[in-house]
């Protein structure tokens, strides 16, 4: 369990660098709302409200996954879960396949009794574990769904990475079938395109996390920690693959319209929050604006939870968007770079 501890460890510091996010944008820059004028309503009108999973929440965006079975996970869980249950804001917490196997306490709820919080598990886990192991993951911080994440070319990269994705879609079709709570299916920053979410569809998967390219590039990260010099070769051509988060959204709207999306991959701010609901996402994720702050204390996550909700709270107001019903009409264009 050391090396995954060790894993996750560098995954933080790694993600902090900016080396490691992309360079190419998520898309969500070459859009522009219409700057409306006269917004016809006052800024204290502002509803940013939104159903998820049948909770009300304060606002459409999540804590992302981040870290789960590091040095500093435990800590950083305890500041999120915190400033998730003071903003009324969803949280979800990183891959628990390492809590579980060491049988560790996960003290979610302890911190964050009432939150909405997303359970995390890789769907290679599932296909070699099978249901069970989801089970635990859900009963054991009482989550109110279960993320399943995709990330093929990261293990590809990722030193003793899972090569074998045979029956992984079996896998997500009988955790959607045998769990209690909904199943998210997400990708980790190479994007989930129309072609596979009409499969998850298919599968009975009801939530998406498009997780699209232009956030914390996983590629790179893993790229850094391997140190063959072989496998950096073959791996060098794959370093900005996938699609953009942008494209995505709008793809997979036109092409799965049933699917709920959560708009996720490069969203750092409330702007890009008020693109992607008007791009057609039900919710939004962001982890890395977040990182920094976990590492500091629960008040640091909180005013940057502030920042970010009065950000998107900005953008609604000079769209004349009373709330994110008005605002998924909200006229937007294509912006001159």
């Amino acid at each position: 369990m050391s090396n995954i501890s060790n894993r996750k460890d560098d995954h933080i510091r790694l993600a902090l660098d900016q080396n490691h996010q992309a360079q190419l944008g998520c898309g969500l820059e070459r859009l522009t709302f219409e700057h409306i004028a006269l917004p016809q309503l006052a800024l204290s009108d502002i509803d940013t409200s939104s159903e998820f999973l049948g909770h009300r929440v304060s606002a459409p965006f999540i804590i992302g996954a981040m870290t789960g079975g590091s040095v500093n996970g435990e800590r950083i869980n305890q500041n999120l879960a915190e400033a998730a249950e003071y903003c009324h804001i969803p949280m979800a917490v990183g891959s628990q396949r390492a809590a579980l196997e060491q049988k560790l306490d996960q003290n979610v709820r302890h911190w964050a009794p009432r939150a909405t919080i997303l359970g995390n598990l890789g769907a290679t886990q599932l296909q070699q574990s099978g249901t069970d192991l989801a089970k635990r993951a859900v009963d054991s911080i009482s989550a109110d769904a279960l993320i399943i994440h995709v990330n093929p070319l990261q293990e590809l990269i990722q030193p003793n990475g899972d090569r074998d994705w045979t029956r992984v879609l079996e896998a997500i079709h009988d955790c959607v079938n045998n769990l209690a709570v909904p199943v998210i299916i997400k990708e980790v920053g190479a994007g989930i395109g129309p072609s596979t979410a009409k499969m998850l569809a298919d599968a009975g998967v009801t939530w998406i996390e498009i997780a699209g390219r232009g956030g914390t590039s996983w590629p790179s990260i893993e790229l850094a920690r391997n140190n063959s010099t072989k496998e950096q070769q073959v791996a060098e051509p794959f370093i900005d693959w996938g699609m953009d988060t942008a494209d995505l959204i709008t793809t997979v709207h036109s092409t799965c319209p049933d699917i709920n999306l959560i708009g996720s991959g490069g969203v750092r701010n409330g702007l890009d929050i008020a693109k992607c609901i008007r791009l057609g996402a039900q919710m939004t994720a962001l982890a890395q604006p977040f990182l920094a702050s976990a590492l500091e204390s629960s008040d640091a996550i909180i005013e940057k939870i502030e920042i970010i909700h009065e950000q998107l709270r900005w953008a609604m107001f000079l769209t004349g968007s009373k709330d994110l019903q008005a605002l998924r009409s909200a006229p937007l264009t294509q912006a001159r770079l």
